[in-house]
This record gives structure tokens, C-alpha cells and sequence, in this order.
């Protein structure tokens, strides 16, 4: 097979997910591409190249004898989904992987490989088993409907020369930086909220952001790796035990419950939704294991030490 070109282009690179990756590839060799709407938040070192997200222009020539594309461009659903909030996260989902879809098209030599964002969100609230790879079930509702038509666009969307394409569908991220998922619980349970949410049954799928670009990274060396795979760690943990870690990790022993009518108001006045932790994701990444990725981070607990 012809030698993968160690130039990485990252869509959506100002974002912590980005950020990371960046950083991860930069210190493995790589020429490191962001292309993004600012320079605000990108790793120092990558060469920048401004866009819209909306109309094609000289930031496709970043696509040029480019290895790689990782999209990870999209609008945070952390919002309340109201019409205008509802288009902006479709329309930053599905456009922005048309137009990442274009750029290859017009690059004369690279990618070999494009790499686009998905989320575990796609399957349904899951109490009972968990959902793989191979046989998850298909959820309901707005936050699924935008996960299918963004894997419909990226999957359909047809390319003049091979391309290999991997779709991630990944659960929440978890590093120990300000605003993320991780410090946003530990903060609650400082003020001592820090106990379960709603029934506390509802599983949490998650990954270390290091395993993240980890399997990025297999995801290039592995020549067979294409279609869909989940991105997440292979122990998901209820959030009524998540939150027992996370008090454990600030060092407060006790934290108030809050059931779900109190969660719909504090959604209310924080402008986001319920969904976003009453949703039971219970997801286990089959692929990854059996093709061979190695996790550094297994359990919960070793996140929190």
C-alpha cells in the first residue's frame, strides 16, 4: 500500500477535543493542519487555515497531499433545543462534512483516510444491555435524528478516488481541564451536589482523551479500520457510582441528590437540556477490542486518581 503521508488535517481544531489531538500528533512527527474559524484555542505549533464552515475557498488547500482528515466540527449541543439552536446543530454537522467531503474531492493527492465525527447518542436509552458496534439499537429523537443524518451525509457522500472513511461514534471525553464533562461534576460536588441524577441508574459511557487520540492513531496504522466503530472506554459506570468517584476525587463525602424534576429546572435557567445526563448510554466499543486496540484507561477510577 502507498506510504501514508504524515501531514494531519483537523476540522474543528480550536476545540478541546482538537486541542488535544493537535498536541498528541504534533509530538509524534506530524505536519498538523487546523483549519477553524479562529486561531483562538489551537495548539501551538499547527499551521492555521480560517474558514467559514459555510463556503469552499483557499483553506481546502490545507487538503493537498494531506495523509489524513479528522472532522470534528460541530455546533455543542449543550443548549436548549429550540428551533434556531435545533438548525445550527444539524446545519454545522451535515454542511461541514459536505464541504470537508468537497475539499477531498479537489485535492489533487491526499487523503488516504477521513475520519468524521459521530456520537454514542445514536443509540437508544439502554438499561437493560449494552449497545456495540455490530448490534446497537438505533434510538429516537432529536439528538439520534442529527447523529443519522450526519453519518448519512459523510457515509453518501460519494468520492472520485478510494478513500477510506471511519465514522466515530464517541462518548463523552473525559481530561482533567477546566469546563470539561470531569470538572464540571467535580466543581458540583465541591458545592456539595455532587450526588446521583434523577434515579442514578442511567449508564455513562466515557473515554480518557488519551485513549481518544490513541485510537485515532490505530485507526491510521490499521489498514482494514472503516465504517463505524465506538469510540469508548470498555466499562461504562452508572451515574449514581460516577458520582460516588467523583466525590471521592474532590475529597467530599456527601452529595444532594437531584431528581428529575429538579434537573428539567436547573436545565431550564443553565440553558441546556436533561437529556444530556438522564439519557442512559450504555456502550462498549466490540470493534476496537477485537481488532486490537489496547485501552490505557479501563475503569472509571483510574480517570480520578
Amino acid at each position: 500500500m502507498e506510504t501514508m503521508d504524515k501531514t494531519i488535517v483537523i476540522v474543528g481544531a480550536n476545540g478541546f477535543l482538537g486541542r488535544y489531538l493537535s498536541t498528541f500528533f504534533l509530538t509524534k512527527g506530524w505536519d498538523v493542519r487546523a483549519v477553524a474559524r479562529s486561531e483562538n484555542g489551537l495548539a501551538e505549533g499547527v499551521g492555521y487555515h480560517p474558514w467559514d464552515g459555510e463556503e469552499e475557498g483557499p483553506w481546502m488547500e490545507a487538503f493537498e497531499k494531506a495523509g489524513v482528515i479528522v472532522n470534528l466540527a460541530g455546533r455543542t449541543v449543550n443548549c436548549r433545543y429550540n428551533e434556531k439552536h435545533k438548525k445550527q446543530i444539524f446545519d454545522s454537522r451535515t454542511r461541514t462534512t459536505e464541504l470537508v467531503g468537497k475539499a477531498i474531492s479537489k485535492a489533487t493527492h491526499g487523503p488516504q483516510l477521513w475520519i468524521n465525527s459521530s456520537t454514542a447518542t445514536i443509540y437508544r436509552h439502554a438499561e437493560d444491555k449494552a449497545q456495540t458496534d455490530e448490534e446497537g439499537e438505533i434510538g429516537s429523537g432529536f439528538s439520534v435524528e442529527v447523529a443519522k443524518l450526519w453519518e448519512n451525509t459523510f457515509f453518501n457522500y460519494t468520492l472520485p478516488k478510494p478513500v477510506r472513511k471511519i465514522a466515530m461514534r464517541t462518548a463523552i471525553v473525559m481530561a482533567k481541564e477546566p469546563g470539561t464533562v470531569l470538572e464540571v461534576l467535580a466543581n458540583l460536588a465541591k458545592k456539595g451536589l455532587g450526588g446521583k441524577m434523577g434515579d442514578g441508574m442511567q449508564r455513562v459511557s466515557w473515554i480518557h482523551v488519551q485513549d481518544f487520540c490513541r485510537s485515532i492513531e490505530w485507526m491510521i496504522e490499521r489498514e482494514t479500520a472503516e465504517g463505524v466503530y465506538n469510540v469508548s472506554a470498555p466499562n461504562p459506570i452508572s451515574n449514581k457510582a460516577l458520582m460516588e468517584q467523583v466525590r471521592s476525587y474532590v475529597g467530599i463525602p456527601f452529595g444532594l441528590s437531584a431528581s428529575k424534576w429538579m434537573l428539567e429546572i436547573g436545565a431550564f435557567f443553565m440553558r441546556t437540556e436533561t437529556e444530556l445526563i438522564l439519557k442512559s448510554r450504555w456502550v462498549i466499543p466490540t470493534r476496537l477490542e477485537k481488532e486490537g486496540f489496547e485501552f490505557h484507561y479501563t475503569t472509571f477510577s483510574e480517570v480520578v486518581k
